[in-house]
This record gives structure tokens, C-alpha cells and sequence, in this order.
């Protein structure tokens, strides 16, 4: 590598990264842009919940990333493992620094399987499984069809994660297949789960308690998984409220690990007091480092961590950025919105749409909090369309 300074460096290669990259190259052409990211391979995984599922293959959802890096930016395959933004460098993990004049931060979000004790020593045998890696979604699927009786328990941390309703989704498919093959009747389906309430948003979450109660599904809120016995078979949560723990038996134990920013964003200059990349809500700018702009999962930005959300975020910093850099005002702005799309079941999915405030910012003109076949279909068919051939180009 014989260049030193850049005029954007964006630090990761990413849904957000390669959007961001898409977007200035087609809008600011002759800037010097590179992405810092060392991934041989990419992956959509919002399908990764369909292949648990057994709907899909993980193969679809793979795609090599030098395959994806937009025509005229440089690739720079390498990870960056230290920020200097007094100097706007950055230190790479082979060796060198970077220099910038502008500098934006979307590295993802960091996956802490090591937080959860025994997990990741009885993950893929004993039952225990998760959707959250591309090496252990096919165990799900595994697991799901191989139980015939006990107990189904799906968990979600206390920690903010890709895609909050994600834990809930596969535990709807694997209920449907347990009634599809005639085994409901003989499983207990648990969904123990550090958070309150089963969503955050009024509206979703009065439809998604009618389907937890239609189905006859055990909730245990504000418990938080903190260790896997594996050859025993027994799940341990602390009960956050009273800080007890609490021991659970389980034939199938679907695992969403706890997530946190990545390390070396913690242990930056940039992180916010909860370690995420500090930045304005609305503009999406470093309050404190005026060139560096983030968004995505590593951000601290209050609303969801989803594709979704980085569709919207995307444009805002696109502009923004070159606002800046051109001396001119910030005047774009996030609202915050963010989508989850819940699939409740086989053919079956309802539409979460929301904004920082909590309110529904629904695209179609009906009621998304019901279960419906065309949101399947849209999740199935058009999302995955949608994110390589229009984010991934800055195009959507």
C-alpha cells in the first residue's frame, strides 16, 4: 500500500460502508475514497432468521466483497485498530497509519459469544444453536427438526443487537413447524428475554402479545442468559429485577449472544460513556471531531440496529458529509426510523416501522401491525433484491 492519505476513509465494508462509498463516488466522483474492512466474504444477514427456518439456503445470502466495493473506490483490506483524530489518522492492524480529511466510522456491531459462560464450548451439539453466525445458522434448522418433545427455549440479551426482533422470529417458525408436524402438543415454547416487554413500540407490541397468547407461548421477561450447561442441558438467566439466578431445562436452546460496538471503538477517543461511536442524532456528525461522521450499528444512535435504519441513515451523512466539506450547513436529517420486519410464522409477517419517538412510520397504506402474506413476500423476494441491487449501489 503506497498511498498514506485519503480524502474519506470509511471504516468498514459493511451494509453501511459499501451505501455510504456508493452514494459519495456517485455524487463527489473525483474524491479520493477508500474502505477499511478486512472481509474476504459479505453477507445479507436478515435472511439468516429464513435459513434457521429452514427456508432458505445461507449460500444465497454470501457474496464475495471485492465484488461489492463501488468501481473507483479503494479497497483496503485490513483492519483498523486505533484512532488518532487530533492528527485525522488512523492505525491499521499491519502496521501503517491513514490520513484523512474526512473520516466516517461504520465498522458494524461486535458479537460477544465469550459473554455467555460454556456457550460457545456446547454451541451446534446438546440442542444449543443460533442464527447469529453464518457457521452455526444451519445447526438451527438442525435442531428444530430434530426435536420432538421437551422444552424450546429462544433468548434475547440485555444488550442492544442487530435487529431486535430477530430472537422472536425464529422462535415463531420453529412453533409453526412443531405444529405443522403435529409435535406442539408435546413442546414448551419459551421466549426468556432480558428486555420488558416483548417489543418497544405500542403498536407492534400489543399485535405480537396476541400472537404470543394465540400460540400459547411462555414469556419470561427480564431474564438474561449468563451460561450454557451443555451436557446437562440447563440454561442459567439472572433474573434482572431480583438478581437471582435462575435455572432452566432445555431440549432446544436458540442463543442470541450478547453485542456490544467493537473493541477498538470502545477504546477510542470517539465512544460515547456506553462505548458506542458518539454522534449527532439528527446529522449524524461527531459532535466533538467535526470531520467524522458514523452511522450504522456501532453508532450510538437511539433506534434500532437494521438495514433498515442505515437506509435512511445513509442519504442524511451522504449530504451532510459534502455539506460540510463544501463549508455550507448541515441540513439533513434522520428522524430515526427503522424497520423490522417480524416474521410470525410460515407465509405470515408483520411490519414494524417506527422513528426515534416511537411512532409508526408505516410505508403502506394499511395496517402493518397485522399478519399478512404480501409482508412474507416482501421479506422473502423484494427485501433481498432490494439490498444488493439498490443499497449496496446507493441506489435505494
Amino acid at each position: 500500500m503506497n498511498k498514506t492519505h485519503y480524502s474519506i476513509l470509511i471504516i468498514g465494508g459493511g451494509t453501511a460502508g459499501i451505501d455510504v462509498a456508493a452514494r459519495l463516488r456517485a455524487k463527489a466522483p473525483k474524491l479520493d475514497i477508500a474502505v477499511i474492512d478486512p472481509s474476504e466474504k459479505h453477507y445479507y444477514q436478515p435472511l439468516w432468521t429464513l435459513v434457521g427456518g429452514g427456508v432458505t439456503k445461507k449460500e444465497v445470502t454470501e457474496k464475495r466483497e471485492a465484488d461489492l466495493i463501488p468501481r473507483g473506490v479503494t479497497w483496503i483490506r485490513d483492519a483498523v485498530v486505533g484512532f488518532e483524530p487530533a492528527e485525522n489518522r488512523v492505525r491499521l492492524r499491519s502496521g501503517p497509519s491513514l490520513g484523512y480529511d474526512y473520516l466516517v466510522v461504520c465498522p458494524g456491531i461486535q458479537v460477544n459469544w465469550k459473554d455467555i459462560k460454556g456457550l460457545k464450548e456446547t454451541m451446534g451439539r446438546n440442542g444449543v444453536c443460533s442464527n447469529y453466525d453464518f457457521n452455526t445458522v444451519d445447526f438451527t434448522w438442525q435442531a428444530i427438526r430434530n426435536i420432538r418433545q421437551g422444552t424450546a427455549i429462544f433468548t434475547m440479551p440485555a444488550t442492544p443487537i442487530k435487529c431486535a426482533g430477530a430472537p422472536q422470529k425464529i422462535m415463531y417458525l420453529a412453533e409453526d413447524h412443531f405444529r405443522r408436524t403435529g409435535v406442539r402438543n408435546e413442546i414448551r415454547v419459551v421466549y426468556a428475554s432480558a428486555s420488558p416487554a416483548i417489543f418497544g413500540v405500542a403498536k407492534y407490541r400489543k399485535a405480537l402479545e396476541k400472537v404470543v397468547a394465540d400460540r400459547g407461548i411462555q414469556t419470561c421477561f427480564r431474564h438474561n442468559l449468563i451460561e450454557v450447561r451443555g451436557d446437562s442441558r440447563e440454561a442459567i438467566f439472572a433474573q434482572l429485577d431480583t438478581k437471582e439466578e435462575v435455572g432452566m431445562k432445555f431440549d432446544l436452546l436458540h442463543v442470541t449472544p450478547p453485542m456490544s460496538a467493537p473493541d477498538f471503538i470502545r477504546e477510542s477517543p470517539l465512544a460515547d460513556k456506553d462505548g458506542w461511536v458518539e454522534v449527532d442524532k439528527y446529522n449524524l456528525q461527531h459532535p466533538r471531531f467535526a470531520n467524522i461522521f458514523a452511522l450504522g450499528d456501532a453508532s450510538g444512535l437511539p433506534t434500532s440496529r437494521t438495514g433498515a435504519a442505515i437506509r435512511k441513515e445513509a442519504p442524511v451523512l451522504v449530504e451532510n458529509l459534502l455539506a460540510y466539506r463544501a463549508g455550507q450547513p448541515l441540513k439533513a436529517k434522520y428522524n430515526g426510523y427503522s424497520s423490522c420486519p417480524l416474521v410470525t410464522g410460515y407465509g405470515k409477517l408483520i411490519l414494524a416501522e417506527f422513528d426515534y419517538d416511537g411512532n409508526p412510520a408505516e410505508t403502506f397504506p394499511f395496517d402493518q401491525s397485522k399478519e399478512r402474506y404480501s409482508m412474507w413476500l416482501l421479506k422473502r423476494w423484494a427485501l433481498p433484491v432490494l439490498y444488493w441491487q439498490g443499497m449496496l449501489k446507493g441506489r435505494a
